[in-house]
């Protein structure tokens, strides 16, 4: 079940309800764009209080716009309890988070787990 899913020209940010986690699905190109979009799913993934996992398998390219996005998740998240994966991250996010150290904050699960 879609929880809210907004859409800029080339990226799609969804969260979803899914077997007590909430999911968010990253689609396209995450980038500035989404900037509000991004802002109000945050919202809305941490005000349940399940654990979070994002999913990056659809995403085609991410910028610092969506790589801070990823990360200030994963710091709100923390410090509210909220465990936070990565749904076999995409080669795209994954790349940069390595690029800038962060590969280790964010543990992966694989795919046929959600």
């Amino acid at each position: 079940m879609d929880l809210i899913e907004h859409a800029a020209a080339a990226g799609t940010i969804r969260v979803q309800a899914q077997d007590a986690r909430t999911v968010i699905v990253l689609v396209g190109e995450i980038d500035a764009a989404l900037r509000d979009e991004a802002s109000a799913c945050m919202g809305l993934a941490l005000v349940t209080g399940d654990p979070v996992v994002i999913d990056s398998t659809q995403a085609t390219f991410i910028d610092s716009s969506g790589i801070a996005f990823v990360l200030q998740l994963h710091l709100a998240a923390s410090e509210a309890g909220i465990p936070v994966t990565l749904l076999d991250p995409n080669r795209v996010l994954r790349d940069v988070l390595d690029m800038v150290g962060l590969s280790g904050e964010l543990p992966a699960e694989p795919v046929t787990s959600v």
